[in-house]
């Protein structure tokens, strides 16, 4: 379990407490849930670092900061451009407006210098 985590950690930068507190209460569930995380992240017909500018894009039209936060890590780890990030942002501004792409452009300053 604990090479679960150092994966997921890999993936999204860091790893929250909830996986951890998921791993001692209910080990059965968190297998679960890491292996679905598992089959959704790698590579198919899109790769890994397609998936994560998907991801960053949903979480920024979600104005999700720890999820922005953590993929944007992620993509990091995966070698992801900013220029990518910035392309799939502007998607998430046509389709959930100027405050998603604000906010997602504003962390990837933050993250991606």
């Amino acid at each position: 379990m604990e090479d679960e985590l150092k994966r997921l950690e890999e993936k999204i930068g860091k790893v929250p407490v909830i996986f951890q507190e998921l791993k001692d209460l209910n080990p059965e569930l968190y297998n679960q849930v890491m292996g679905l995380d598992q089959m959704i992240w790698d590579d198919g017909a899109l790769s890994r670092q397609t998936k994560k500018v998907i991801a960053i894009a949903i979480a920024a039209a979600l104005r999700d900061r720890h999820a922005v936060r953590a993929q944007m890590a992620g993509a990091r780890n995966l070698g992801v451009k900013k220029e990518e990030i910035e392309e799939g942002l502007r998607v998430a501004f046509l389709l959930a407006g100027m405050p998603a792409y604000v906010y997602g452009k504003t962390a990837l300053e933050e993250f991606m210098k």
